[in-house]
């Protein structure tokens, strides 16, 4: 499939309420690559296979949350076209200089009617993934500290105005629906989460109908293989890093997953599997009566923190 357009997850901005245990969680624990630091105390990491500058930036604040999210465009013409489509989609935009964030060119930015701040940007300092061009190994002395997840991977973010999203992924950034669930259908809506991919994977970004607008549910972050998931949740034992559900597979994306919580009570996920759609098929429903098994497929259960905990 061709990449043109929004080409990926870039990286997102989170707060966090103890930026020193933040950075010990995130290095040494999940197995971060630490690349920068600002003089506005923001902390920048990303994923060892990686070769963009940073995917993730630790503010400290006194509230857990999402500062923002942005994904990436094919190059800076794409990036003024989408601007001018955004707008007259009738969302107001605002660009955020080059440099703003350390290495990373200037960004589209505009609020999503779920209240999420969303940007866009087509230029950050590639800084590799630690092997050569040319013969290189598969993998890197970084890829065996702590969890080490190979990218940023999606996020789920919980906020009102899902189908009004909707609208605004397909008809103007290009996204294409891979997967849905309906609310009870005595409430009258047809879709409470949404499941959206710009490539290839199950999904790029998600949304779940929530009356609080720019809620966090989870970063997730890519694992190779299910035993790589495993792995991880051994780390998270060995450190006392508090579970929220798993290890277990998702019906919804057919995912292997965990996911815990860092040091201010974001939820993370470690993340593998799942299948590989296209934009030509169909999304796949799930049913307000048949989500417990698409949450946790063994179980069939829904858990509570799960559907009422987040950032």
């Amino acid at each position: 499939m061709a990449m043109t357009g929004v080409l990926r997850p870039g990286h997102a901005q989170l707060r966090v309420l103890d930026l020193e245990k933040s950075i010990t969680f995130y290095r040494d624990i999940l197995g971060l690559v630490e690349t920068g630091r600002d003089d506005r105390g923001r902390v920048y990491f990303k994923c060892w296979d990686e070769r963009d500058h940073s995917s993730l930036i630790l503010s400290p604040s006194d509230s857990a949350g999402i500062d923002f999210i942005g994904f990436k465009v094919l190059d800076a013409a794409t990036l003024d076209q989408l601007e001018r489509d955004v707008r007259a989609f009738g969302i107001a935009t605002e660009r955020v200089p080059a440099g703003d964030l350390l290495e990373t060119g200037e960004r589209v930015r505009f609020r999503l009617p779920s209240g999420h701040l969303f940007e866009l940007y087509a230029e950050k300092t590639k800084v590799g993934n630690g092997l050569p061009s040319v013969n290189p190994p598969p993998w890197s002395m970084d890829a065996d500290r702590g969890m080490a997840p190979i990218r940023f991977d999606h996020c789920l973010l919980y906020g009102p105005n899902v189908q009004a999203n909707k609208d605004l992924f397909l008809k103007v950034l290009g996204f294409h629906l891979v997967e849905r669930i309906l609310g009870p259908t005595e409430a009258g809506e047809p879709e409470i989460g949404i499941f959206l991919s710009c490539s290839h994977k199950t999904h790029d970004i998600a949304f779940v109908e929530y009356e609080e607008p720019g809620k966090l549910h989870h970063l997730s972050f890519r694992m190779p293989t299910w035993e790589r998931v495993l792995r991880a949740g051994d780390i998270m034992g060995m450190n006392r890093v508090p579970i929220d559900i798993g290890p277990t597979r998702h019906g919804v994306t057919r995912g292997e997953t965990i996911y815990a919580w860092d040091p201010s009570g974001n939820r993370f996920e470690t993340f593998a599997g799942g299948y590989e759609p296209y934009p030509d098929g169909d999304p796949i429903t799930w049913t307000f009566e048949g989500f417990p098994h698409g949450l946790d497929y063994p179980q069939g259960k829904l858990h509570e923190s799960f559907m009422t905990v987040v950032t």
